[in-house]
């Protein structure tokens, strides 16, 4: 039976090992009902008898009957009986890694295959297992969970990521499927972490009780429910079957059934997926007016409330195309911002989240998958086509953009209200690696007093609902283990991030996380030379290959890794996020940082604006001129000698302190005005 929307049933009852499903290759407006139908043949991914549903694929429409070229995922994604086969065989063998298909399927469930690539020979492969948290919301008990599965099954560390999830590194094959169960049945996931489908979507961490953040953390966790997979694979695969579904808000429900407007996949099992999901990646994050604490331009949506003059929120303004991916060398890859989409009133964001995704679903390449991603499509079509075709699935126009203020970057560091009566702590954490005394540490503070915590998208830890008695033994006991206000931190390592890369990441190229300390060192030192204060800072993000984890091409200065200790610089992102950086120069080794830094950070100091931050600088210099004063860079100009300065009556009086200074490694300055101060002191003193 063909419904109207091409979708195909039908049920066969397997008895032969092989078996021939129907296959389709895509999913055509609603006013037509031709379907492109061939015949595959794969292995029975099951041996009991089932009643299976062959789905109609979700493909770009073509105007020919030929099968359009699929990426070998697409291929993987079809066969895989909804993202369980040969998965679901392949965690019992006693290999110590996954094969092929399977390595691309249990991206969906959570993990990624990785093996260390500072040991030489035989590969060491384990699993990288990354978790679900809309928001950022961790419950106390799935905290400590994760805790005792890094010193159980992982490499003793726990790792905060930019889209505001854990990642567990180190899991051996043979562990996979209780490490899985455990952090399932303790109020966690990792369903949808991965893959080809709604990653975790991002909202402001602090838990401010006031109605614009409650209503903006509701609405994140609503949307991540939409587009949360339905078939039950991840169960079935990890937990056998046994399902650990909280109850869905009825208009969840009701938005995710709706297919008014042609969305879904009649009586599939994946009504919004389908059999192939989608062609890439899918990032969402919901804030705001003026928190940009999300880099809400950086995601495929971005959805920001807005709210009347009595703080009620109305409706949403919508952008849409963002990503940060990329590949070197190919400029056709490129990173993007979103941009304005429309508005919608408050009723319809679940509807009109949904009317996007089926666009990307439907008319998204999946051919090549370097040009996958929702950013592509708009690129290729222009905002106007892209908004006309949503609108379709949308069943309703887009209000104009609603004016916005300016955004800001909020950390949200230190202690602050809640507005409850409770106090909140963000603490700091040097690249989200918790590990060490501080987890120790973290770990006893957050189970004395049974706290929950939020992890932010700049990768550190926000402590939840502490009662103001509690502020001062927490402090100290915080201090002690290194986690400290952020008034004694470096102003550069408070806004810097870095992906992992090296050792375990498959995809670096150089370092990023075990590289950017001494890099921050460095800038400091330079920040130092050139005569640059201690409170002043810039955005430096690291990442050890193009695919932009950390977003460093919104950094105002970004390193991405091109090569073997060698870094592509970018330059003019804003401290607030809200400008795209871009290429400055290519093969820079690290050894040679220094001589792109001193230029940049001097000309900054001597020729910038008053309140001009070093992204603004950089843009407004253009990069032809910053490239002349790094090529011509010779060192810092020193100032000429002043005979006249106050501490010296004369030239001979001068000359005889600089002989004596000379004698204790001091400027003839430095030693006149210690003279100077000891003579005050005593005289003072009586």
């Amino acid at each position: 039976m063909t419904t109207s929307f091409g979708t195909t049933t039908g049920t066969l009852t397997p008895t032969d090992p092989k078996i021939r499903f129907q296959s389709f290759t895509g999913l055509k407006s609603s006013n037509s009902i031709a379907l492109t139908r061939n015949l595959r043949v794969f292995p029975l991914p099951f041996c009991t008898p089932t009643l299976i549903r062959a789905v109609s694929t979700p493909l770009k429409p073509e105007t020919s009957t030929a099968e359009p070229k699929r990426s070998k995922v697409e291929i993987f994604k079809e066969q895989s009986n909804f993202i369980r086969y040969p998965l679901n065989e392949e965690i019992y063998t006693d290999t110590p890694n996954i094969n092929e298909a399977s390595t691309q399927l249990i991206k969906f469930h959570g993990s990624y295959q990785q093996y260390n690539r500072d040991e030489r020979g035989t590969r060491s492969y384990s699993f990288m297992l990354r978790t679900k948290n809309p928001g950022g919301k961790v419950p106390n008990q799935l905290y400590l969970t994760m805790d005792d599965l890094a010193d159980q099954f992982g490499i003793g560390t726990l790792r905060l990521t930019t889209r505001q999830t854990f990642q567990l590194h180190g899991v051996l094959k043979k562990d996979l499927k209780t490490v899985m169960s455990t952090i399932i049945r303790n109020m966690g996931s990792t369903l949808g972490a991965c893959g080809d489908l709604n990653r975790n979507v991002l909202a402001p961490a602090a838990p401010f009780m006031t109605k614009e953040y409650k209503f903006a953390q509701e609405t994140a966790e609503n949307i991540a429910a939409l587009l949360t997979p339905q078939s039950g694979f991840y169960y079935d695969v990890w937990v056998d079957g046994e399902k650990f579904m909280t109850s869905e808000p009825p208009e969840v429900v009701k938005a995710r059934n709706d297919n008014s407007h042609g969305t879904n996949f009649p009586d599939s099992p994946e009504p919004i997926y389908g059999t192939q999901f989608l062609p890439r990646k899918f990032k969402i994050a919901v804030t705001v007016p003026t928190d940009n604490s999300v880099d809400i331009l950086t995601n495929d949506i971005g959805v920001v409330v807005v709210f009347d003059e009595n703080g009620e929120p109305q409706g949403f303004n919508i952008y849409v195309g963002g990503g940060m991916g990329r590949t070197h060398r190919q400029e056709t890859t490129f990173p993007r911002l979103g941009e304005p989409l429309g508005y919608v009133p408050k009723g319809d964001i679940l509807y009109a989240i949904k009317a996007i995704v089926a666009t990307q679903r439907d008319h998204g390449r999946r051919d090549d998958r370097k040009y996958s991603r929702m950013k592509y499509l708009i690129s290729s079509w222009g905002i106007e086509k892209f908004r006309n075709v949503v609108e379709q699935y949308y069943g309703k126009k887009f209000e104009p953009f609603h004016e916005l203020p300016e955004w800001e970057f909020k950390s949200y560091l230190g202690w602050h209200e809640q507005g409850d009566g409770a106090l909140f702590c963000g603490l700091h954490v040097d690249n989200g690696r918790i590990g060490g005394k501080m987890k120790k540490t973290l770990r006893e503070v957050i189970e004395k007093y049974n706290l929950n915590v939020r992890i932010t998208p700049n990768q550190n830890l926000i402590l939840c609902d502490i009662r103001s008695a509690w502020r001062r033994p927490i402090t100290t006991v915080l201090a002690q283990a290194g986690l400290l206000h952020p008034r004694y931190v470096d102003p550069l390592n408070l806004t810097a991030m870095a992906c992992p890369a090296f050792p375990l990441c498959p995809l670096a190229i150089t370092e990023a996380e075990r590289g950017i300390p001494d890099i921050l060192k460095r800038v400091r030192a330079v920040f130092e030379k050139v005569g640059l204060k201690y409170s002043e800072s810039i955005v430096i993000r690291v990442t050890g290959c193009p695919n932009g984890c950390a977003r460093p091409y919104m950094a105002e200065l970004g390193l991405v890794g091109d090569g073997p200790n060698s870094y592509q610089i970018w330059l003019g992102g804003t401290p607030n996020q809200t400008q795209l950086a871009r290429t400055f120069m290519n093969k820079v080794k690290v050894q040679d940082l220094e001589k792109v830094f001193e230029p940049l950070f001097y000309y900054w100091k001597r020729k910038r604006q008053p309140k001009e931050s070093f992204g603004d600088f950089t843009t407004r210099m253009g990069f032809e001129k910053l490239h002349e004063l790094v090529d011509k860079w010779e060192g810092p100009v020193q100032s000429p000698v002043r005979y006249n300065l106050k501490p010296f009556a004369d030239k001979e009086t001068y000359e005889a302190m600089e002989e004596l200074a000379k004698l204790q490694n001091k400027s003839p300055h430095q030693l006149a005005m210690e003279v100077i101060r000891n003579f005050v002191a005593a005289q003072q003193n009586g």
